[in-house]
């Protein structure tokens, strides 16, 4: 219920409201009045929250199979049509040159080692550790932060994360499955609001384009949708890194519960997580043995 309220309702409930508020006011068929919604009467105001609460309501349940576009979009994902994929080229390169600045700011060839340049190395050593390597970056922040995790989480061990990921998952722990969750939440609670204040802002030019003292409308709308998209990138940094914590208490849980033994050592991990992973994506039958009595006792 908590997510629901939080991801889905909430944003919907801020959009259905924030047109409301335009249509009431008559922004789309004139100059807008806006001393009519400060004078509602009481059954005026009765009806305007149970059309916010449907309307909401009837929008999160419509959306709710797109929470995964919706974050994919705002990830950079823009290969299928041709305008948005040459800006996607264009903004990949963008991103390559504040990888190569943040990488000269971490390894400076001042060595003399003033606070100043500790300082401003240690900041860019705190940035680049949550983005990616430089050949598989994408245009955007938030994709580089999801894409950081989901290159580092389970590769550390020779585990390919995105396929391993809806497999370990099950596998955890109560108090860590709940901070998890906490963390995708606030990721995509912030990605749905990024979208209802653009969609704010959208709505806001037909009905508000011949009335420039409330142009505001719009530039906050702009203003609040990067608010909310920085909170989606700090959300992404955070479910990243417990994606990694997943990995490190719980990689072995999921050869115990695929019935496999465990390695012996370092390298032999290597070796069946690499295999393992290429039977998760498909690429070929696996050769691993099987340990049922490990398995039984679990």
């Amino acid at each position: 219920m908590r997510r629901v309220l939080s991801v889905h309702f909430a944003p919907c409930a801020l959009f259905v409201a924030g047109v409301l508020a335009l249509v009431r006011a008559g922004s789309f068929s004139g100059r807008s009045a806006w001393r009519v919604l400060g004078h509602q009467r009481p059954e005026a105001l009765v009806t305007a929250a149970f059309t916010v609460v449907v309307g909401a309501a009837l929008l999160g349940l419509l959306l709710q199979p797109f929470q995964v576009r919706a974050v994919r979009v705002l990830e950079g994902y823009w290969d299928r049509w041709t305008p948005t994929a040459h800006l996607a080229e264009a903004l990949v390169r963008l991103q390559r040159r504040r990888w190569h600045a943040l990488r000269s700011r971490a390894h400076p060839d001042d060595t003399r080692g003033g606070t100043v340049t500790q300082r401003v190395s240690g900041d860019a050593r705190r940035r680049l550790a949550v983005r990616p390597p430089v050949e598989v970056l994408l245009p955007t922040e938030l994709g580089n932060a999801l894409r950081a995790g989901e290159l580092s989480a389970g590769e550390r061990y020779g585990l390919t994360t995105l396929s391993s990921w809806p497999r370990i998952y099950p596998q955890v722990s109560d108090r860590l499955a709940e901070t998890l969750r906490s963390a995708r939440d606030a990721l995509d609670t912030a990605v749905n609001l990024c979208w209802s204040f653009l969609a704010l802002t959208l709505a806001g030019v037909p009905a508000l384009y011949d009335e420039p003292s409330v142009w505001w409308w719009c530039g906050a709308g702009l203003a609040l949708a990067a608010v909310a998209y920085k909170g989606a990138v700090t959300a992404a940094q955070s479910y990243a890194g417990l994606m990694r914590v997943t990995y490190d208490l719980h990689r072995f849980d999921l050869l115990t519960a695929l019935h496999h033994p465990l390695p012996p050592d370092r390298d032999a991990e290597d070796d069946t997580f690499y295999r393992l992973s290429e039977f998760l994506s498909g690429t070929r039958a696996t050769d691993l043995p099987y340990d049922h009595g490990r398995g039984d006792a679990q």
